[in-house]
């Protein structure tokens, strides 16, 4: 077997064969996003065309041409950049920030709450996720071409990696048309519907299973799905349906079996020199070895976020400038206990920042420019690191990895399992290795008292990763916290109205959009 780093991703599939006319699947992903067929792209040179008459229904013939179309599936986990950002910025947590109330319109309106059907934020995750899953699909839909040794591992990774995707679209969307080992071809749109939400996720668990079945907890090649992601994903789709006896199960089973723990130092746990650590049971791998721009933002192979969060006009040690977007609020940041170890690693406090280093540069200390709803703090989790290459925008290329699912969330979402199930003891147990880690005391409650220690607690544990408005809208909170939110409308967000009109207008518009 042929082995690779998720790293090589973008080396590999500029070699990987012309599965289609490309000519023609361009012109088809601007007329209808969801028909994202097989590694497309926005730059000329990323297929290598190496014959004219190879096609996708004749390309699996070797061990080597699945492994390469694998790796072409995970390269869209670094689109989910978006998702990520907008997911805080959706929520209480932060505000959109940029340079002005223009800046970015559709994450402005998301921030605000009056998104509509053509934002362009919301097509680009419909349109990257089915992306993603055409791409898995793609390999499942000729499983059966041939057989070789690690074929089960492929298969077991590109199940893990559609139903991460899908998992993304029933967050954002609710019902979304559901595809099962076979792409989405330009023309089948006529003939396809929005598949309810549990079927989805009944789909999404017998792929959840099967990967946790066939796939190891270590994996060779860094960045590869293991058999705690799988049952780490499989726990949370389970804790959004509240099937809490089996989400409290599988996560209990990858506490005490897994070789997953908390990083013992909290400060190290988002440098660029600790990824893929001891706690990291998923991980999105970003790199700065190729540069992109912004005509095609999902070309990069650098986290995206991690530009646009960082302070505008930057001047001063550790970090770099960015954008100013996704703010932190004054509420969020204070939500912390002043002992929390937490407090100033999560968000960064610019003014005690520059406090701190008022003697930088010979004296004349850290400045930066204050962009719009300025409010003093940045996600300093995902914010720019000085030492990286930045080739291209620097803004763009940077390479932080993306923690997608921690063992902290794992033993969060474990406790809440529990909780729920009847057994608080255990749900305190998980709660307070996290609160041990963050320097606070154990607490000993129970009740209502306990649900919202629980909550509490994942907002400030995984704050800026993206979560919390899908926490709030899950457990039906988000009425209350979030400004601007409306019960029955917003806890979906509006399918893209290209995508409705290129069905020949079957689909039915989710609520109040």
């Amino acid at each position: 077997m042929k082995k690779y780093t998720i790293l090589q991703i973008t080396g590999i599939a500029r070699q990987i064969k012309n599965m289609t006319q490309i000519d023609k699947v361009k012109k088809l992903t601007v007329l209808f996003p969801i028909i994202l067929i097989l590694f497309y792209s926005c730059s000329d040179d990323f297929v290598n065309v190496n014959s004219e008459n190879q096609n996708s229904e004749t390309y699996f013939n070797t061990e080597e041409d699945y492994q390469n179309a694998l790796i072409g599936a995970y390269d869209l986990l670094q689109s989910t950049y978006l998702n990520v950002m907008m997911g805080e910025i959706a929520s209480s947590n932060t505000l959109a920030g940029g340079e002005s109330a223009t800046d970015v319109v559709g994450i402005q309106q998301i921030d605000d709450m009056i998104h509509t059907p053509t934002n362009e934020q919301l097509r680009n995750v419909w349109s990257w996720m089915y992306a993603g899953i055409n791409r898995a699909n793609y390999i499942l839909e000729f499983q059966n071409n041939i057989e070789f040794p690690n074929k089960a591992s492929v298969l077991a990774q590109a199940r893990f990696l559609r139903a991460y995707y899908y998992f993304e679209l029933v967050k954002w969307f609710g019902d979304v048309p559901l595809a099962v080992d076979q792409r989405i071809l330009f023309g089948t749109q006529f003939d396809l519907d929005r598949t309810p939400t549990s079927e989805i996720y009944t789909q999404l668990e017998l792929d959840l299973i099967y990967a946790a079945d066939n796939l190891p907890y270590m994996q060779p090649e860094t960045g590869r799905v293991t058999k705690g992601a799988a049952q780490a994903l499989l726990g949370k789709i389970y804790l959004y349906q509240e099937k809490y006896p089996q989400a409290a199960s599988i996560l209990s089973e990858l506490i005490n079996s897994g070789p997953y723990d908390l990083v013992t130092d909290y400060s190290t746990l988002f440098e660029n020199d600790n990824e893929n650590n001891i706690e990291s049971v998923f991980e999105v791998q970003y790199s700065d070895e190729e540069g992109a721009g912004f005509g095609c933002l999902q070309c990069s192979e650098g986290n995206v976020a991690v530009g646009f969060n960082g302070p505008r006009n930057f001047n001063g040690p550790l970090f770099e400038s960015g954008f100013s977007f996704n703010v932190p609020t004054q509420e969020v940041y204070d939500l912390f206990e002043e002992n929390d170890a937490r407090k100033d690693i999560a968000i960064l406090n610019i003014e005690k920042f520059a406090l701190e280093n008022q003697d930088y540069n010979n004296g004349s200390g850290v400045s930066w420019t204050e962009g719009y709803e300025h409010t003093g703090f940045y996600n300093r989790k995902y914010i720019p690191r000085q030492g990286d290459s930045n080739i291209g925008d620097q803004n763009l290329t940077n390479p932080n990895n993306y923690r997608a699912i921690r063992f902290a969330d794992v033993l969060l979402m474990a406790a809440e399992a529990h909780h729920f199930n009847g057994n608080d003891g255990l749900a305190l147990q998980y709660l307070n290795r996290v609160r041990l880690r963050a320097g606070l005391n154990e607490i000993s409650v129970g009740g209502n008292e306990l649900t919202n220690a629980i909550y509490l607690e994942r907002r400030l544990e995984l704050v800026g990763e993206g979560h919390h408005f899908f926490d709030l809208v899950r457990t039906g909170r988000a009425a209350n916290e979030i400004q601007g939110f409306t019960a029955g409308k917003n806890e979906l967000f509006p399918i893209p109205e290209i995508e409705i009109q290129l069905t020949g207008n079957r689909w039915v518009q989710n609520p109040g959009y």
